[in-house]
C-alpha cells in the first residue's frame, strides 16, 4: 500500500539548504495497510474509473485515508443545508467554518504545509519518461507499483473520442495523444482496446507528423521522428553578446530554461537507444512506412486541433532562412567550431540550474531535457545520479493514478494564503497549533542567500525570497514572495504565545528589498524576474501551443500581491524605503487600473479567469486606498462580478474563459470562483452597502460543503499563462473558509 512521506530525505544523491521541508512523496510499501484499508483503495479506484467522463477530477482520497487514520479525527458538528439565504445566520457561517476548519487542519503535515495535487497537465509524465527510457533508468527509478500506477492514470484521463488532451480539461491533442501512447508503449502495454483506440484517433488526425514543436523535439529524441523534421534551435544564440534583445538570457526563465537544453539536443542530433519497441511504435503512429515520411513537409505540419499560434508571414521567412541558409553555414567547416563551444557552453548552464536548484529544476520539463543532456555528457556522471532521486518529487499519487505534477509542489504558495484564511475568520484562537507550524514552515522557506554567479547565469536576486514550493527549488518568485510575506506579517498581530515568534526584522527588509528589485521600470510586477526584452520578440515563438513564452510579462495578479505586500509592510514599518515604497504603489495601482476591462473585469492569467483576475485587482486598488465610493474602477468590477452571479447565489466560470478571453459561464456554481467573487466583492464594501448578494452567495457556499467539512473538488482552476489548467489542491477549501471568515467579520464589524 502506498504512503505519503513529508520532509524526508536522505541518501549520498539528495541535496538540501533546509532538511527536505516542504519535499512530499509517495513510497510503495507491501506491508502497509489492512485488508479493509487496501478494500477501500480498490473501490474509490474503480469508482473514479467507473465515473471518469462525468467527473475528470480526482478527489485526493487516498492522502485524505492516510491523514484520516493518523489523526483519528472527529468533528461533532451538525451539516448544514440551508433552504434560502435568509436563513444565513452568523451562527450558521460560524458553525460551517468550524467544520471547514477542523477538517482542513487535519490534513495539515506534521512540518506545517499542506501538500496536495498539483497537477492536470499531461505531457508531463511522458516526458519523464521519455527521459528515463533514454537514460536506460525506467526500471531502476520506477517500480513495478509505480508503472501500473502511472498507467492506471493515462488509461483513467483518455477521452471518449480515443485520444488524449494536453491537460486533463480540454479536448483530444496530436501532443497529448502521441506522448501518452508512446508512454504507455515505453511501459510495456501491449495492444489492447485503449491503444487500439488512441492510435486510430492519431492516424486520423494526420499522424504523429503533425504532433506541434515541443512534440517534434520529444519524440526526435526517443527516436520516433527525425531532427531534419524540426525547424532550427540554434544554440550558437547563446553566444551572442548579451546586450541584444535577442540573447535567450533575456527571456522569461520558462523559455529560455526549456530551449537551452532542447538547443543542446538539437546541436547534438541525439536520438535515444533504437529498441525493438521503438522500431514498432514507428510503425503505430505514423500512416506511411517511417523511411518514406516527408520531413520537410511534416516540419511545417501541425495538427488543427494544436495549433493556437499560427506562423506569420515573418515567421515563415526566419525559419526559412533558418533552416536553409544559417543552419547548414553553422555546420561547415570551421563554422562549425562555434558550435562545439556553444554546447559547452551551455552544458555550463545546465549544470549550474540543476546545482542551484538541487537537480529539482524550475519546472519539470527542463528536468528532463537536463537530465538527459547529463547523461550525453557522461552517461556515469554524478549529474545524472543526483537527478534521479528528484524524479520522485514530481510524481503524485490519487485515486485515479499516479500523475506528474505541474512543479515539485505549491507549498509556500497555498500556505500563504491559507493563513490568510485562517487570520479572516476571527477563530486563530481555536487554531493556535495549526497556525503555529504552518508559520514555522514559511519562515524556515525562505530563500536566505543569493545563487552564486547569478548574474553570470542570467539569475535574478534570491536573497529574501519565496519559491512557488520549496527552498530547495531555489527559484525566487515576485507573488509568492509578496503572499508570504503578507502571512508573516498577519501573523506577528497575534501573541507569540499563540502562533509562534515572529520572524527577525532583517529578514523581512530582505524580502522587502527582494520585492523591490522584482519592479520593471513602469512600477509593474513579473513573476520570476524583471521584464528583460521587447514583446516584439514573440515572433520567435516556435512552440505553435503555447502563448507569450518569451517575455515574463507583467500580470494584474503578481503586480496586486506586492502591492498589498508593501503597503501592509509600510504600516508596520514605516521609515523603511519610504519614498521607493511609495512610488511602486503609485505605479503599481495605476497599472491595475489601466488593465482594467471596459465591462469592468480583469483578465487572469494565473487562474480561471475573470474572477480571478478580478479578485486581485479589487483587492490592490482597495490596498491602495481606491474605495467604491472614489473609484470608478471598484465601481466598475462590483457591478460586473454582481452581473455574473447565477440565480442560486454562486458564481461558475469555465477554463475556456481563458481560451477565448471571454467570460465563459460554467454550468453550474464552482466552490472557489464564488469564494474570489465574494471576496473582491466583500473588500470593494458590499456588506455595508447590500449585503444581499453576499447572503446568498454565502448559502451557496455553506449548501455545497460536504459532510466531513470539505468544499467539493471541481473543475480545475490553476492556469499557467493562459495555456494550461492544472489543479490547486487547497484552493477547494482554503478559499471558501475565506470567504465565509470575512463575511462574518464584516457583519460582525457592521452589526
Amino acid at each position: 500500500m502506498w504512503r505519503l512521506k513529508v520532509s524526508e530525505g536522505g541518501g549520498p544523491w539528495l541535496r538540501s539548504v533546509n532538511n527536505f521541508l516542504g519535499r512530499a512523496v509517495w513510497e510503495f510499501d507491501p506491508d502497509h495497510g489492512t485488508p479493509e484499508e487496501r478494500a477501500e483503495v480498490d473501490r474509490v479506484r474503480r469508482e473514479f474509473t467507473q465515473n471518469r467522463f462525468d467527473k475528470r477530477e480526482s478527489q485526493d482520497l487516498l492522502m485524505r485515508m492516510q491523514y484520516a487514520k493518523q489523526k483519528h479525527l472527529q468533528v461533532d458538528l451538525p451539516a448544514i443545508k440551508l433552504v434560502d439565504s435568509a436563513e444565513v445566520t452568523e451562527e450558521t457561517i460560524l458553525t460551517s467554518l468550524r467544520k471547514a476548519l477542523s477538517q482542513h487542519s487535519s490534513l495539515q503535515a506534521q512540518d506545517g504545509h499542506w501538500a496536495g495535487d498539483f497537477s492536470g497537465i499531461m505531457f508531463i509524465m511522458p516526458i519523464l519518461i521519455f527521459a528515463l527510457h533514454v537514460t536506460g533508468t525506467l526500471n531502476t527509478v520506477l517500480s513495478t507499483e509505480h508503472r501500473r500506477e502511472i498507467c492506471r492514470y493515462i488509461y483513467n484521463h483518455q477521452n471518449e473520442d480515443g485520444g488524449w488532451g494536453t491537460q486533463v480539461l480540454g479536448p483530444s491533442t496530436m501532443f497529448g495523444s502521441c506522448l501518452n501512447y508512446v508512454t504507455l508503449r515505453l511501459l510495456d502495454e501491449v495492444d489492447n482496446n485503449a491503444l487500439t483506440k488512441g492510435r486510430a484517433w492519431i492516424l486520423s488526425r494526420g499522424s504523429a507528423s503533425a504532433i506541434p514543436q515541443w512534440g517534434k523535439i520529444w519524440l526526435s529524441v526517443v527516436g520516433l521522428y527525425e531532427w531534419s523534421g524540426n525547424n532550427s534551435i540554434i544554440p550558437e544564440l547563446w553566444l551572442v553578446p548579451h546586450f541584444l534583445p535577442i540573447h535567450p538570457g533575456r527571456f522569461w526563465c520558462f523559455c529560455r530554461l526549456v530551449y537551452m537544453p532542447m538547443s543542446y539536443l538539437y546541436g547534438k542530433k541525439f536520438v535515444g537507444p533504437i529498441t525493438p519497441t521503438i522500431l514498432a511504435i514507428r510503425e503505430e503512429v505514423y500512416s506511411v512506412p517511417y523511411h518514406e515520411i516527408d520531413w520537410n513537409k511534416a516540419r511545417d505540419t501541425c495538427a488543427k486541433e494544436d495549433l493556437r499560434y499560427p506562423r506569420s508571414l515573418l515567421q515563415n521567412v526566419i525559419w526559412t532562412c533558418l533552416n536553409k541558409f544559417v543552419e547548414p553555414v553553422l555546420n561547415c567547416w570551421p563554422v562549425n567550431k562555434l558550435r562545439d563551444i556553444a554546447l559547452k557552453n551551455l552544458m555550463k548552464h545546465i549544470h549550474y540550474e540543476d546545482k542551484s536548484t538541487k537537480y529539482i529544476g524550475v519546472c519539470p520539463i527542463n528536468k528532463a531535457l537536463d537530465m538527459i543532456c547529463c547523461w550525453i555528457e557522461d552517461p556515469n556522471s554524478d549529474a545524472l545520479k543526483l537527478h534521479l532521486p528528484r524524479i520522485y518529487d514530481y510524481l503524485w499519487l490519487a485515486e485515479d493514478g499516479m500523475k506528474a505534477q505541474v512543479y515539485d509542489g505549491c507549498q509556500s504558495w497555498e500556505i500563504a494564503f491559507i493563513v490568510q484564511a485562517y487570520c479572516s475568520t476571527d477563530l486563530v484562537n481555536e487554531f493556535g497549533p495549526t497556525l503555529w507550524k504552518a508559520h514555522e514552515f514559511i519562515k524556515s522557506s525562505q530563500v536566505l542567500e543569493d545563487h552564486p554567479d547569478s548574474e553570470t547565469y542570467y539569475r535574478h536576486r534570491s536573497k529574501g525570497s519565496w519559491t512557488l514550493s520549496t527552498a530547495d527549488n531555489g527559484w525566487s518568485v515576485s507573488d509568492c514572495t509578496a503572499e508570504a510575506l503578507k502571512a508573516l506579517l498577519l501573523l506577528s498581530k497575534f501573541s507569540p504565545n499563540l502562533v509562534g515568534d515572529p520572524i527577525k526584522g532583517e529578514r523581512l527588509y530582505d524580502a522587502v528589498d527582494c520585492l523591490l528589485s522584482f519592479m520593471n521600470k513602469d512600477g509593474t510586477f513579473s513573476t520570476y524576474e524583471c521584464k528583460r526584452t521587447t514583446p516584439l520578440l514573440e515572433v520567435l515563438n516556435p512552440s505553435e501551443t503555447f502563448l507569450n513564452i518569451i517575455v515574463d510579462y507583467p500580470s494584474v495578479e503578481c503586480t496586486s500581491s506586492v502591492l498589498q505586500a508593501l503597503i501592509m509592510f509600510k504600516e508596520l514599518y514605516p521609515g523603511y524605503r519610504k519614498e521607493e515604497i511609495a512610488k511602486c504603489v503609485k505605479n503599481a495601482s495605476k497599472f491595475i487600473e489601466d488593465k482594467q476591462r471596459k465591462d469592468g473585469s480583469w483578465f487572469g492569467t494565473w487562474g480561471i479567469c475573470f474572477t480571478y483576475g478580478t479578485f486581485f485587482g479589487v483587492k490592490g486598488l482597495i490596498a491602495s486606498g481606491r474605495t467604491y465610493e472614489n473609484s470608478s474602477s471598484v465601481r466598475k468590477a462590483c457591478n460586473f462580478l454582481l452581473s455574473k452571479q447565477l440565480s442560486t447565489g454562486g458564481w461558475g466560470e469555465t477554463y475556456l474563459s481563458s481560451e477565448t478571453e471571454t467570460y465563459v459561464e460554467a454550468t453550474g456554481p464552482h466552490a472557489v470562483n464564488t469564494a474570489w467573487a465574494m471576496l473582491a466583492l466583500i473588500y470593494a464594501g458590499q456588506v455595508e452597502r447590500d449585503p444581499a448578494p453576499l447572503y446568498h452567495a454565502a448559502k451557496e457556499l455553506i449548501n455545497m460543503q460536504l459532510e466531513t467539512g470539505e468544499f467539493p473538488q471541481q473543475e480545475h482552476v490553476g492556469c499557467f499563462n493562459c495555456s494550461m489548467y492544472f489543479n490547486y489542491g487547497n484552493y477547494r477549501n482554503l478559499y471558501p473558509i475565506w470567504a465565509l471568515g470575512e463575511f462574518r467579520r464584516r457583519l460582525l464589524a457592521k452589526n
